[in-house]
């Protein structure tokens, strides 16, 4: 199977972990494309979706799909995302895409958060992917400085790139990352950062990983 075949698999998938009659969390990039690609054929079952990134909104408005405003909505049952990087315990690295702060506020807010991603996202130490961080615009040179006296990766501006909330986003290469909740936190202190692409302090509850053997469903060890 092709990896597109790979994510079309794991989007169809994961329509078996959605409520009927609900409003479902929908990520952004490639994989979830194909997922609302695959809702579209159902759409009659759900309320409606909650967008994480202005790209997968239109995405979803032009299958006819209702979006709500997550300020309008008060629970969300199901969050179906995309990975960059996944390990053993469900913890991410995600915004690749660079919606990496609202993929986490829908996150956040939904009961359940379902991965899917093909085979080659699961690793056993997280950041061989450069690690994104969204940075307020005025804060990028502090940022920069706080995150290379981290250690251990080189912090690189993503040119040419504003996230849909006007921030700009570094991309932390060459990490090795033994401690992803605290790395997590440590990142988040530093003045001038919205957010960074770790999900480990909320991590996926369930992930559905599209191998050539079929699609596995990995829970946390």
């Amino acid at each position: 199977m092709t990896q597109d075949e790979l994510k079309k698999a794991v989007a169809r998938a994961a329509l078996a972990y959605l409520v009927d009659g609900e409003i479902v969390g929908v990520g952004t990039g490639s994989t979830a494309n194909c997922f609302i690609d695959e809702l579209a054929r159902i759409q009659h079952r759900i309320r409606g979706a909650v967008a994480s990134s202005e790209a997968s909104r239109q995405r979803l408005e032009g299958h006819g799909i209702p979006v709500f405003d997550l300020d309008k909505v008060d629970a969300i049952r199901v969050y179906v995302d995309g990975a960059d990087e996944i390990n053993a315990a469900l913890q991410m690295i995600k915004g690749g895409g660079g919606a990496l702060t609202r993929e986490k506020i829908v996150a956040a807010v939904a009961a359940k958060f379902v991965c899917i991603a093909d085979g080659s996202k699961l690793v056993a130490v997280l950041g061989q992917f450069p690690l994104p961080v969204e940075v307020i615009p005025m804060a990028l040179g502090h940022v920069r400085r706080q995150l290379a006296a981290i250690g251990g990766g080189t912090p690189v501006l993503r040119e040419g790139f504003v996230t849909d909330n006007g921030n700009l986003i570094v991309d932390v290469k060459g990490l090795s990352i033994t401690d992803a909740t605290a790395l997590e936190a440590r990142i988040n202190q530093i003045v001038g950062v919205v957010s960074n692409g770790l999900f480990a302090q909320r991590p996926a509850d369930v992930c559905l990983l599209a191998t050539a053997d079929g699609v596995q469903t990995l829970t946390a060890d």
